[in-house]
């Protein structure tokens, strides 16, 4: 199924929007015979222009304003190697947002046993397309935004969001 086929309804596990779903291709495979890292981030761009077209910041929008988003930070952690031939689905929780920005963790799950195989968290800003500088969400985004924050907020929160690369340094 191709992700612009997506209901805006549709939710995957704890209520998270459902933002995708890829069968693994082979060309999405390296020398170590599981999904290359480059290719988590395709699938999860992918993720994120659902997530965007479900809180409206689709073509349309992007064509009438002239705004779009720019991701300024990306954090991926690899849980389960995924393999040529699976399915992976994937979800987005909109941890936060303000007036400029929206935070978002997107969580690719094997389909066949639903578990957690990676997760993608995002700094994304809202970008004046004209004057290449942020700008404020309009109040139709702005609206948006605050329901599916306020409706995610009653989920459980991703605990991968927030993690950091680092050696843990045992005594």
């Amino acid at each position: 199924m191709d992700i612009t086929e997506l209901s805006d309804a549709m939710h995957g596990p704890e209520g998270q929007l459902a933002t995708g779903r890829e069968i693994i291709p082979a060309e999405w495979t390296d020398y170590n015979g599981h999904m290359n890292v480059a290719y988590y981030v395709v699938a999860f761009d992918r993720a994120t222009d659902a997530y965007k077209d479900q809180v409206g910041i689709d073509k349309g929008y992007r064509e009438r304003t002239r705004h779009s988003t720019f991701a300024a930070e990306l954090h991926v952690v690899y849980l389960q190697e995924v393999r040529e031939g699976e399915e992976v689905y994937l979800t987005t929780y909109l941890l936060d947002w303000d007036a400029k920005r929206h935070h978002f963790i997107h969580s690719m799950w094997r389909a066949s046993d639903n578990t957690l195989c990676a997760t993608m968290e995002v700094m994304s800003l809202h970008i004046n397309l004209e004057a290449r500088k942020t700008a404020p969400w309009p109040s139709e985004i702005s609206e948006r935004l605050a329901a599916v924050h306020a409706e995610h907020q009653a989920l459980p929160r991703p605990e991968q969001a927030g993690r950091k690369a680092s050696l843990q340094r045992r005594g």
